[in-house]
């Protein structure tokens, strides 16, 4: 009886065991099963949401990157409208800006002085013959003084000339006398017309000083109209004579100064047509025309001179400004944009234009890249044959298209990921 109580007291234990693992392993499964699917849940949703994030700030569209106009700013983008230029396979030339000899002036007096004041500063624009300057100096009172007593001298050494020579006509005085009359007249007459000339140079009027005025000082006047270079006095400097006081300059009549090799001279004539641009303006093309080829070659380097006139009108083309050029051997018209503007992705060329898409937000900017085959280049523009949808008006990025390429690849690798 005792064996029989003691086996169903195990039985009994393992069963009541039996059950409350099940109980449990049953709870576990579900409780992961649970946390599971709340996690998953949790990751669909952050995921869905980070993707609706990324998608924000990108065009799906391909080849195409939006801005906004701020952005535009920050990296710097420049538009400018499709043009046609002329370009060629020509001859290249360097110079650089010059002026003829007679429209560039140093000045100096005639006279040394002090100088007692100063008219004018660099820059100024000045006429013919205007004042730049005063001088005082004792010596250009005394030529005045001497000027005064040769002129009253010479009216009465006149005056003794004519009488002596009635009598010498009548026979009353001798021969002696005429002649020494004679010599003493045109002596002074000379002397007189000298001094008279000196203080026409000097800027004072001779007839004034005749009548008895006397000036302390004497103007400084330039030759030529243009504009003021240099100054280089001060109040009260001594300035002897033939020291440069001032360069005046006219560059209204500016001409160009390019080096021609030896190989290109035989190609070179008289009234041709040569095109070229300055640091100051490169997008803009100026023309100038041949005037001279030199005869001499320099010897370093060893090229030709060869002049060539240029209007310049509103003169903002200054002398010593450096240009490229290029000498017009036959041409042809086309698209052209800078070099700046053109994108190499391997052997293919691109450009970026302006998509003005009137549904487009007010602050924001789509540019599309557009495929091109490129042609001649000729002082920094590359020739461009574009597809036929595109407008013969479309803005072309001219300096930014790397910056753009970069947002467009960026923002097509965050809408990959």
């Amino acid at each position: 009886m005792k064996n029989i109580l003691l086996v169903s007291t195990v039985l009994f234990a393992l069963m009541f065991m039996s059950c409350n693992d099940g109980q449990k392993s049953e709870l576990g499964h579900n409780e992961a099963e649970g946390v599971s699917k709340t996690e998953a849940a949790g990751e669909d949703a952050h995921g869905e949401e980070g993707h609706d994030e990324e998608e924000g700030g990108h065009s799906e569209e391909e080849g195409v990157v939006e801005l906004t106009k701020q952005q535009a700013e920050t990296i710097g983008l420049e538009m400018k409208p499709l043009e046609e230029r002329n370009l060629g396979n020509n001859i290249k030339v360097t110079g650089t800006l010059e002026l003829y000899p007679q429209d560039k002036a140093n000045i100096s007096p005639f006279v040394g002085g002090n100088v007692s004041s100063i008219k004018v500063v660099p820059g100024d624009n000045v006429s013919k013959g205007q004042v730049l300057a005063y001088i005082e100096h004792p010596d250009i009172i005394a030529m005045q003084q001497d000027y005064q007593e040769k002129n009253d001298e010479l009216v009465f050494l006149k005056q003794d000339f004519e009488r002596k020579q009635i009598l010498y006509d009548k026979g009353v005085s001798s021969g002696k006398e005429f002649q020494m009359a004679q010599s003493k007249f045109r002596s002074t007459t000379s002397s007189v017309n000298g001094l008279r000339s000196q203080l026409r140079l000097l800027g004072i009027n001779p007839d004034k000083v005749a009548e008895g005025q006397i000036y302390s000082a004497v103007p400084i006047t330039t030759p030529i109209s243009g504009y003021v270079d240099e100054v280089m006095i001060s109040l009260g400097d001594y300035v002897a004579q033939q020291s440069k006081m001032f360069s005046i300059s006219d560059n209204s009549k500016i001409y160009v100064n390019f080096k021609v090799y030896e190989k290109d001279i035989k190609q070179i004539k008289k009234g041709q047509q040569i095109y070229f641009s300055t640091a100051s303006r490169p997008d803009e093309l100026l023309k100038a025309t041949v005037r001279s080829v030199g005869k001499t070659f320099n010897t370093d380097p060893k090229a030709l001179e060869v002049l060539a006139d240029i209007e310049n009108k509103d003169k903002n083309l200054l002398p010593g400004m450096y240009v490229e050029g290029r000498i017009v051997q036959g041409e042809k018209k086309g698209f052209a944009v800078p070099e700046a503007a053109i994108i190499k992705e391997g052997e293919q060329s691109f450009i970026f234009i302006l998509d003005e898409d009137e549904e487009m937000e007010a602050n924001k900017m789509k540019f599309k890249m557009v495929p091109v085959t490129v042609g001649l280049t000729d002082l920094g523009f590359v020739e461009v044959n574009l597809p036929a949808e595109v407008s013969k008006d479309a803005k072309v990025v001219i300096n930014g298209a790397y910056n753009l390429s970069s947002e467009m690849v960026k923002g097509e690798l965050e809408h990959g990921h």
